[in-house]
């Protein structure tokens, strides 16, 4: 078992998901809504999401990859499933689990524009300024962190660690 530091509780990261879910039912009331989680890192704070918003709406995934087995990204986003709903003229909110050095949400906000939305937005479970290269605008932060590998709550190393309803920071690397 890996070193692990706790950050975030379940119950506190449940209590911050339900608060966004309630900002973004209000801001989007009445509006049409088309939800995009980036996958593999988003699949557990998306669906916590979606079952707290209280409005219909269109669900999708895109998937890149940045990091590969390491702990720091490669430098290069390597794109591999595409959104497959349309999103011409609705209203998009992009799901990340992290935003760290800025570069695949750079790289994907440009990509979902190019299919000309209503709107998009960004909602991350965590905004982490520690690498951040690109500057990227987190319209919806659920927690601001200055540094530290973080694991739990979808959140990976070497696709190992998503499991745990906490999110910790990974004090050694070992799987």
């Amino acid at each position: 078992m890996p070193d692990k530091k706790l950050i975030f509780s379940a119950n506190k990261i449940k209590s911050r998901v339900k608060e966004l879910a309630e900002q973004i039912s209000k801001d989007y009331a009445g509006k049409e809504l088309v939800m995009v989680g980036i996958l593999n890192g988003a699949f557990i704070f998306m669906a916590d999401l979606v079952r707290a918003i209280e409005m219909p709406l269109e669900i999708d995934f895109i998937r890149v990859a940045s990091y590969g087995a390491g702990s720091v990204s490669s430098g290069s986003v390597t794109f591999t499933k595409d959104i497959e709903l349309s999103i011409k003229g609705k209203n998009v909110l992009l799901i990340e689990d992290i935003v760290d050095t800025g570069k695949t949400l750079s790289f994907l906000k440009q990509h979902i524009s190019d299919k000309k939305p209503a709107s998009l937005k960004i909602c991350a479970l965590i905004d982490k300024k520690e690498r951040r290269e690109i500057s990227v605008i987190v319209d919806y932060s659920g927690f601001e962190i200055k540094e530290g590998f973080l694991v739990g709550y979808g959140l990976d190393y070497a696709e190992q660690h998503r499991h745990y309803p906490d999110i910790f920071h990974l004090l050694s690397p070992e799987k």
